[in-house]
C-alpha cells in the first residue's frame, strides 16, 4: 500500500491494513500566541467543531447525533480553553528575536 505524503500512512494492525491521518484538518488554525492574538471563545467553538466534523466524519450529524456532536463540540471547546490557559509560553522580545535591530 502506498503512502500519500501528508495525508495518511498505512499500518497494519491483526493482519489488516489500516491508515490513519497524520495531519489535522488544515481549516483548524493555531489559537496560541504569537500565531494568534485576542482568540475568543468563537474561535475555539470554530476549532473544536472542524475537529469533531473531521473526527466523526460528519459535516452535520444525523438527529439522532446530534445530542452527541455538540457535546463532543462543547467538550473540546473547554478543553481547549483549559489548555490555552495553561500554556506557559516563552516570552521572546522584538529585540531578541531579531526584528529591532539597528546597525
Amino acid at each position: 500500500m502506498s503512502r500519500v505524503p501528508g495525508i495518511c500512512a498505512p499500518f497494519a494492525t491483526g493482519g489488516r491494513i489500516r491508515r490513519t491521518v497524520l495531519f489535522m484538518c488544515r481549516s483548524i488554525k493555531t489559537l496560541r500566541e504569537p500565531y494568534a492574538s485576542d482568540v475568543t471563545d468563537d474561535d475555539m467553538r470554530a476549532a473544536a467543531l472542524q475537529y469533531v466534523r473531521k473526527i466523526s466524519g460528519f459535516r452535520a450529524p444525523s438527529a439522532r447525533n446530534a445530542e452527541a456532536f455538540e457535546r463532543a463540540v462543547d467538550a473540546i471547546a473547554a478543553a481547549t480553553r483549559t489548555l490555552l490557559d495553561d500554556l506557559e509560553l516563552k516570552q521572546v522580545s522584538r529585540a531578541a528575536s531579531g526584528g529591532d535591530q539597528s546597525d
